[in-house]
């Protein structure tokens, strides 16, 4: 095991070079703006499991912070009616899987993360790959199979990657094994860093996920553990599917936290207590977002036969993460309509030239059918469909 713990450190530290996202650009022009610098907001109470103190029950907003996680809340949601369309186009092949509905749980989270944290969740993940750094071109361009896309347009929809983002992983909660392992290399270098792996309540009942909550505490991993529960495990009911949906308290003898995961500030909090607790050597931490989705679970999924569209509407009309975050912010007066409006077209603008470009780019050659299949490849030759004959590997992206 000696050897092994130096190799998956090297492992955790390599990373490839990503186009990176651009800074938000502030919105300049003659709109009217808000005067009011900060306002304090009250969070829907949290739900503990084995914690005497959870996260603070208000958080404090500042503008420019209310600004920052509109535009994201924003740019998911438009990148994903993007998808929705290019995959009705017929450009986007295969799975496809929005994130429309739950997009204030990765806001929200990624508000809180410092950049030494990592993520690693399930194939719903185009939101999640930007919000991490890798531009909107980025995203869609892999999600069209070209060049541009993160993953050289050889992942898709549920492979995609960036710097301390570790997919996009198609196995149904894979990737949780995979996080608590993440966690082992922060403990492991020292980093401080926290490890937060998410899955959704489908996968909640999966033995792997079991076996990682044991060793996350035996060894007192800075893992978080996030459940994003939206309501269904494709066309199954969380009521018909599991015998206890508190997801929170699934742990056992891993504490948790229940989570409003349709308002924004309230994940933000939720995440940064999480890494208080995590990063002190507490150990493993449980937190169950409760939250839905607009789409079916898939784009060939309707949506439809399990729920009704009332059922949807109503949540549309009444939780909506950007709707709900817009009110706010806008009767505090930390922003103005105008503002937002700003922002609205900034967006649409910035996802529509991304798709168009995501669109028109080619895809790779074949040259690259061996490329960075290693990291650090140590035979010459890769098996081709024939063991006579063997493929040459390559090394395409370079690796920091």
């Amino acid at each position: 095991m000696s050897k092994l713990i130096p190799s998956a450190a090297k492992l955790f530290s390599g990373t490839s070079v990503i186009t990176k996202a651009a800074a938000p650009a502030a919105v300049t022009s003659n709109a009217k703006y808000s005067t009011k610098s900060e306002s304090t907001f009250e969070i829907k109470p949290f739900k503990l499991h084995k914690l005497d103190k959870g996260p603070a029950q208000s958080a404090t907003l500042t503008a420019e912070d209310a600004l920052k996680m509109y535009e994201k809340l924003a740019a998911l949601r438009r990148i994903e009616t993007a998808s929705g369309n290019l995959y009705k186009e017929k450009i986007i092949r295969g799975f496809c899987h929005l994130y429309s509905g739950q997009e204030a749980v990765a806001v929200g989270m990624r508000a809180a993360m410092r950049d030494v944290d990592t993520v690693i969740t399930a194939y719903r993940c185009h939101g999640w790959t930007h919000l991490m750094g890798v531009s909107l071109v980025g995203v869609l361009a892999e999600l069209t199979g070209r060049r541009t896309g993160c993953s050289r347009g050889k992942g898709g929809s549920m492979h995609l990657y960036g710097k301390n983002f570790y997919g996009g992983n198609g196995i149904v909660g894979a990737q949780v094994p995979l996080g608590a392992g993440l966690a082992f290399a922060h403990k492991y270098r020292g980093d401080g860093g926290v490890s937060f792996a998410l899955y959704g309540d489908g996968a909640a009942n999966q033995g792997q996920l079991f076996e990682a909550y044991n060793m996350a505490k035996l060894w007192d991993l800075p893992c978080v553990f996030v459940c994003e529960n939206n309501g269904y495990g494709m066309g199954t009911s969380v009521d018909r599917s599991s015998a206890s949906s508190d997801y929170y308290t699934r742990g056992d003898y891993i504490p948790g936290i229940w989570v409003d995961g349709m308002d924004v500030i309230a994940t933000r909090e939720a995440t940064r207590f999480a890494i208080d607790y995590c990063s002190s050597g507490k150990g493993p931490l449980v937190m169950e977002m409760e939250t839905y989705r607009y789409s079916g679970h898939s784009m060939s999924d309707p949506g439809t036969s399990y729920r009704t569209r009332d059922e949807v509407q109503e949540v549309r009309q009444t939780r909506d993460p950007i709707t709900s975050f817009k009110e706010k912010i806008v009767s505090a007066e930390l922003v103005s309509p105008d503002q937002l409006k700003e922002i609205d077209t900034k967006v649409r603008k910035e996802v529509d030239e991304a798709t168009k470009q995501a669109k028109s780019e080619p895809e790779v050659g074949v040259e690259e059918l061996t490329g960075d299949i290693y990291y650090n490849n140590l035979e010459p030759y890769i098996r081709g469909i024939h063991p006579d004959a063997p493929l040459q590997h390559v090394n395409v992206v370079p690796r920091n």
